[in-house]
């Protein structure tokens, strides 16, 4: 024990000895572990952002859309959910409440160009039902959502949302504005409350009209692609109600067995996992990449510690001369390299959390860094672990220094 003490005191000792040179030695250090702490924390950052927007969906919430593959979509075959389709789903299947069917009634994206006086915006416009409010919790904020009799009267009224508002420069309560959707005049009954943004992409950028009146502006109504929202009634039963449905659908389909289904049945924690699996591959991939630069800082220990010890050789000289071993001599270079690279990574952990955070706030409505508990003890176990792995050949040459050799060393 006192051999290790006295090994840190004199790796101090010698780093305090010689700072700019010791700073220089650790650079690379500093600016690896920054740079894999920097990307981490921006990625991170992102990922527990997204995680937050999954979970203000509600776990119990079930998605039921079209499946096209490309390779169905080259051949031009586009897979649909038809109003049939929902309404076996209404009949058949138990444990679901809050069914609610949308489509986009201008395309395929639903994007149009809506237009108040001399403004316009393009946003995202979605044919409801009156349910539709329970299965997404969308609250106005002015005024009231859509009817069960707008929709039976067909009534061209519609719910938009503050970022539409906002791009369209409507009045801060615009109920009973007229705006031009689609060549035709709808009237706004309500303004839904803020939800803020995902994935730097705005929730509250759409505009919400009954799903009778989507019908017959798609031109269409026996041939609408429908997506299908509901609820579980009991979280354990998700697993139990999507089989169900998978086996109905595939039997309205008229699938045959090993057929792939045409159609996807998804949870908010499914949608969760599928992000959180490609932010964990991104951050391997530029964690691995930028991580390059610590070998290079390893290298550069390397060549420093070899350096010192060929300007302490006659110190080594007398130590082994007073006895010495070569154990004490082994571990006194190897700390010394351990201990340099571990401030490397100390300021190197600083420096990249700030850059990071930096970063962060100055790309527009992205979420602020996370540097989350295992990247600080990488950053410090990879640091010492370079420290050791490059220190131990300076370490074993000095060592292995035969006494008289090294004391007429000049």
């Amino acid at each position: 024990m006192f051999s290790l003490i006295e090994s840190f005191r004199s790796a101090f000792q010698s780093i305090r000895a010689h700072a700019f040179r010791s700073f220089l030695t650790t650079l690379g250090i500093i600016i690896g572990v920054a740079s894999v702490i920097a990307v981490i924390s921006v990625v991170q950052g992102l990922s527990a952002s997204i995680s937050n927007d999954f979970k203000g969906l509600g776990s119990n919430t079930m998605t039921l859309r079209a499946d096209t593959t490309r390779e169905e979509w080259l051949q031009g075959k586009m897979n649909r959910l038809s109003m049939n389709d929902y309404e076996q789903i209404k009949r058949h299947i138990d444990d679901i409440h809050n069914v609610s069917p949308f489509f986009n009634p201008l395309g395929s994206y639903g994007n149009s160009t809506i237009r108040n006086g001399s403004e316009s915006a393009t946003t995202q416009v979605v044919a409801v039902t009156a349910i539709y409010q329970e299965a997404n919790q969308t609250i106005p904020k002015y005024g009231r959502f859509i009817s069960n009799s707008d929709e039976q009267s067909r009534r061209k009224v519609v719910v938009i949302g503050s970022k539409l508002q906002e791009n369209l420069q409507l009045p801060e309560n615009p109920v009973g504005t007229f705006i031009e959707i689609g060549k035709e005049w709808f009237k706004i009954i309500g303004l839904t409350e803020t939800r803020g943004e995902m994935l730097s992409m705005s929730k509250d950028d759409y505009a919400l009209i009954p799903f009778s009146v989507g019908q017959a502006m798609s031109g269409s109504a026996n041939k609408v692609n429908i997506a299908i929202t509901f609820d579980v009634n009991h979280i354990d039963q998700q697993d139990a109600v999507q089989d169900r449905i998978s086996a109905l659908l595939r039997q309205l389909h008229h699938l045959k067995p090993g057929q792939r289904n045409d159609f996807k049945v998804q949870t908010a924690q499914e949608l969760m996992d599928t992000f959180s699996q490609m932010t964990n591959t991104l951050t391997l991939v530029l964690g691995g990449i930028v991580s390059i630069s610590l070998l290079v800082g390893g290298i550069g220990i390397m060549n420093i510690m070899l350096v010192s010890v060929t300007e302490r050789t006659r110190e080594i000289g007398i130590c082994k001369a007073l006895g010495a071993q070569k154990h004490h001599i082994l571990m006194q270079f190897l700390v010394e390299a351990t201990t340099l690279s571990l401030l490397g990574g100390i300021i190197g952990l600083a420096l990249g959390y700030l850059l990071g955070f930096t970063a962060a706030k100055m790309i527009p409505n992205f979420p602020d860094a996370v540097v989350p508990w295992w990247a600080v003890l990488l950053s410090f176990g990879f640091s010492t672990a370079v420290g050791m792995i490059f220190g131990i050949m300076p370490a074993i040459k000095a060592a292995n220094l035969a006494p008289i050799d090294a004391l007429r060393f000049e």
